[in-house]
């Protein structure tokens, strides 16, 4: 398990020119995206990129991890792939595409101030931020949870929503991280079926549950939770203390994309120092060091990450999802 620690370090001030080429190789035309981002940060982060590359006009296509890779598999089916790149929850979906081909290679992407597990060895795709996923509560809840087992105590009977695997990638990679983990494994989730637990369609919906006190408890990404809170919003969030699977939303370049310049200086934005600000701008805590941490996250706060085994989690997906459909429907 590793542990992470906030610590904020000064950071040197990125001249614009520096980021985006000279302007006789700077990438122009269409660049279509399919991301699962949440819609304003989609916004966020194509306005940015276009204001780095003002040639390229950019295409959005945006839902759930679980949507995008549907449609994508239904256009790869018809021969008609439209993405050029793809900004998407989880590296298990990358790692699937990987697998089957889909993936362009880029070796001259910059990695340097990136851990080596944020990314893939063979530079398909790239981490872009860190994304875990714990316990909110609504702050007049009887008891505060510590751990994952507290959700499966008679007391949170009723109490419980949580994002469906079907819809949500980070969802898809906490389940098959519960699962492999020997401590918790299906008898956590068995334990969910027991209390009621109510699985909804992504972390938005679970967000809006615990803030209105529809439920007191939810399962939910890091950032949604408290930058709610910071906006004072009436919910908390914890860490647990067996820790938090984590997703690190990686991009990467379709084979059959049909600019590939384009995609490559998306790719570079989202590497660059300007594109990991604009990451912890938005409450994300930037999968490059040396980069200011959100200040959600408190000096110090040591986050301590599940074991995720990337490529069982690919072999096991569809049975998982399955399982779990059975048990909670969504």
């Amino acid at each position: 398990m590793n542990t992470l620690t906030r610590h904020t370090l000064a950071v040197a001030g990125v001249l614009a020119a520096a980021l985006a080429p000279a302007l006789a190789q700077a990438p122009s035309g269409k660049l279509v995206l399919y991301t699962s981002q949440p819609e304003k940060d989609a916004s966020l982060t194509t306005e940015a990129f276009k204001k780095a590359y003002p040639g390229v006009e950019v295409e959005i296509f945006r839902s759930g991890t679980t949507e995008v890779m549907g449609k994508l598999a239904a256009e790869f089916t018809a021969g008609d792939p439209r993405p050029d790149v793809l900004l998407i929850a989880d590296a298990a979906s990358m790692q699937t595409l990987k697998k089957d081909g889909r993936l362009l290679p880029y070796a001259e992407a910059k990695v340097e101030g990136f851990d080596k597990e944020t990314y893939d060895a063979d530079k398909t795709y790239f981490g872009s931020k860190l994304i875990t996923t714990g316990i909110a509560y609504n702050t007049g809840a009887a008891e505060k949870p510590t751990s994952w087992k507290d959700l499966t105590k008679a007391s949170y009977k009723g109490q419980i929503s949580m994002p469906s695997p079907l819809y949500s990638g980070a969802a898809a990679i906490m389940l098959g991280t519960i699962v492999d983990n020997p401590d918790l494994g299906w008898s956590f989730y068995e334990g969910l079926k027991a209390n009621d637990a109510v699985a909804v369609r992504g972390n938005g919906a679970v967000l809006k549950s615990v803030a209105s006190g529809e439920k007191a408890y939810g399962v939910l990404v890091d950032f949604m939770a408290l930058n709610a809170k910071a906006k004072g919003s009436p919910v908390d969030f914890v860490f647990p203390a067996e820790g938090v699977p984590a997703v690190t939303e990686p991009v990467a370049i379709l084979k059959t994309t049909k600019n590939e310049a384009a995609a490559k200086a998306f790719v570079d934005f989202i590497l660059s120092d300007e594109g990991q600000k604009l990451a912890a701008s938005m409450g994300y805590v930037p999968a490059k060091a040396g980069i200011a941490n959100p200040e959600w996250l408190p000096e110090g706060t040591k986050i301590q990450l599940m074991a995720t085994n990337i490529a069982k989690v690919v072999e096991t997906t569809e049975a998982d999802k399955k399982r779990f459909a059975d048990m909670f429907g969504n």
